[in-house]
């Protein structure tokens, strides 16, 4: 009888409260995923090559899984609670009935083991649909042959201790619910839907001081933030904690603030608070917002570090992606550091003899030497090696860059030699000077740069073959991309990974408290819809009233958590242009596109949902 029942209420649940399944569903599917990375392509290329960053990537999301698994045991928790909340009349009428409250609690028992189960089914099958998608997207960030790495893998490990954490959570719900409902009197529980929250009213003159004062916590925040930048403020406690302190106050003040501040500035413009369902609407706005800015800034905080994570992460990675670009300008550099004593290599010729045709197999190639400077002959002086202007513009034109020119007796200094010019840091100082110049010098190295015509890893296999018997005779260097791509890759993984999994995260919590919340409140308000169509109110008012509460709700925590943010990424493209180039632009559209489908995916649902609720009042 128990089971069928259970299953009765859960199935009934789902129609008003889907958002609590999905957010279960969605939770387990973000830690399956980010814990099967040791099985997806680009961690096993790393694994076969011997990167040892694949254990400190391992081990980090270990570490940070545990801190996931928390915050998403505080988020299913708190949900579990508003939904109790919700069905205190149901329980009473079960004690009513002549259950005892041990059975009661062993039929929230079972209903939540089988929101558990079903959850974890549905959110691991879509964790594997959704790490085949992730290896794709990490394997293709890294131009690499995604074919023969790419497949739909299911990680045993994975599993397991998604099913371990979750059950764990789902087990300290179960014993949380039936405590709470032993807890309760069938008086609280039978009348539980009547206790409506007293608005009391707040004085004009301290809200506004409540709002100049969080103005002004938030402006001095942003000050510190941007005059002594992000890595300042960390590196130095006596900066850091007052920024975060003032920052966590200010937004605290505003939220409080808002309950006495906007109803006094609306109920001076009788033709908008009056007009159709405005008073209504707002009052209950209000009223909410008087008694839960606790959890407003909570949200807002939560939707800060969301953002500013995943905006920061893809800045990093996009970062990293141009810095490893710059450095790899060509597929593969040989250098030849012998040629001063042992003579130059012929490349083209060792090649063929070798079965390899660069006309066929190689889009380019460019074979040059760098001399010994000489100041007697340059009239340059603290340069380590001097480039011939021809073999400096054949360089150019293999990337497809204009050609330098000098005019006579005119040289180039090269500020960092290799950086942009050849694939690999190559170590020297340069000038270019013009051939006949050139001529007259020393050969200090030789360096053979080619681009490959067909598939990379292959190609580049064959020529390694060829090339590594040269380095028993000569001192012979080879700098490729793939190599370079590949000691990149972790740090992009690192980066990208971690900031995506902690910002999921957390606009997951921000996004299903505030949905829970506002499902919650919709059902509480069912009574005062019915008030309200009797009074004569048209089914259009009521729905969109329903809906502008869900849609204050949201937007407020997000406005304030977007200026934050703007401030906060402000200072951290600072660092991260530290280091090298960032695409802001791209990072932020990423970010907003993200929000947009999870944070607005949940707004909607939550809409629909209160809307239909206000609609069968």
């Amino acid at each position: 009888m128990f089971s069928k029942l259970a299953l009765r209420n859960v199935r009934r649940s789902f129609r008003d409260y889907g958002v609590y399944l999905l957010t279960l569903t969605f939770g387990v599917c973000l830690f399956y995923t980010f814990n099967s990375l040791d099985g997806q392509g680009a961690l096993v290329y790393l694994a076969q090559n011997g990167n040892p960053i694949v254990d400190a990537i391992t081990m980090l999301m270990d570490i940070f899984s545990v801190f996931v698994a928390v915050v998403l045991a505080c988020l299913i928790l708190y949900a579990n609670r508003f939904l109790l909340r919700r069905r205190k009349r149901e329980l009473g009428t079960y004690l009513l009935l002549g259950l005892s409250q041990g059975q009661v609690s062993r039929l929230l028992f079972l209903e939540t083991g089988l929101i558990g189960a079903v959850s974890l089914v549905a959110g691991l099958v879509l964790g594997v649909l959704t790490s085949f998608g992730m290896s794709a997207l990490t394997l293709s960030l890294f131009e690499m042959d995604v074919s023969a790495m790419l497949a739909v893998n299911f990680s045993p490990r994975a599993a397991g201790k998604t099913v371990l954490y979750f059950g764990i959570i789902f087990l300290l719900v179960m014993a949380l619910s039936g405590v709470q409902v032993s807890r309760s009197r069938l008086i609280d529980l039978i009348h539980a839907e009547r206790k409506n929250e007293v608005l009391k009213p707040r004085p004009l003159g301290v809200a506004v001081f409540q709002f100049m004062l969080g103005v002004v916590c938030l402006a001095a925040a942003y000050a510190i933030l941007l005059l002594f930048g992000m890595a300042l403020a960390v590196a130095v406690p006596f900066l850091c904690f007052p920024m975060l302190g003032l920052g966590t106050a200010g937004t605290l003040l505003v939220f409080r603030s808002l309950s006495g501040f906007v109803m006094k500035f609306v109920q001076g413009h009788p033709g908008l608070y009056f007009k159709n369902l405005n008073v209504f609407t707002l009052r209950q706005w209000i009223s909410k917002v008087h008694t839960t800015y606790l959890t407003q800034t909570v949200v807002c905080i939560l939707l800060l570090l969301a953002i500013g994570i995943t905006a920061s992460s893809l800045g990093l990675n996009s970062t990293l992606s141009a810095m490893t670009d710059q450095e790899a300008p060509f597929d593969i550099t040989v250098q030849n550091r012998s040629a001063d004593h042992s003579g130059a290599v012929d490349f083209d010729a060792l090649l063929r003899e070798g079965g390899f045709d660069p006309d066929r197999e190689l889009s380019g190639q460019v074979d040059f030497c760098a001399y010994y400077n000489d100041p007697a002959i340059t009239g340059i002086e603290d340069v380590s090696g001097v480039l011939a202007l021809s073999d400096m513009n054949a360089l150019l034109a293999l990337q497809g860059k204009t050609p330098v020119t000098l005019t006579s007796g005119e040289t180039l200094l090269l500020d960092t030699w290799g950086d942009g010019l050849v694939t690999g840091s190559l170590g020297l100082s340069a000038a270019v000077v013009e051939d006949e110049t050139a001529r007259q010098l020393e050969v200090r190295r030789q360096y053979w740069s080619a681009n490959y015509a067909g598939d990379k890893m292959q190609t580049e296999e064959r020529l390694l073959q060829l090339i590594q018997p040269l380095q028993l005779e000569k001192q012979i260097r080879v700098e490729s991309r793939l190599s370079i791509y590949a000691d990149m890759m972790g740090n992009k993984i690192l980066a990208l990974f971690l900031g995506l999994y902690l910002g999921f995260t957390f606009l997951l919590a921000a996004a299903a408290v505030l949905a829970l919340q506002q499902l919650s409140q919709g059902a509480d308000n069912t009574g005062r819809y019915a008030i309200l169509r009797r009074l004569g109110a048209q089914e259009g008012q009521i729905k969109k009233s329903a809906t502008q509460q869900v849609a204050l709700a949201f937007l407020l925590p997000l406005i304030l958590a977007l200026l934050h943010s703007a401030v906060g990424m402000k200072a951290a493209n600072d660092i991260i242009l530290a280091v090298g180039k960032v695409d802001s632009v791209a990072s932020s559209l990423i970010t907003a596109g993200i929000i947009l489908v999870v944070y607005g995916g949940y707004f909607l649902a939550t809409a629909l949902a209160c809307r239909r609720m206000a609609k069968n009042a």
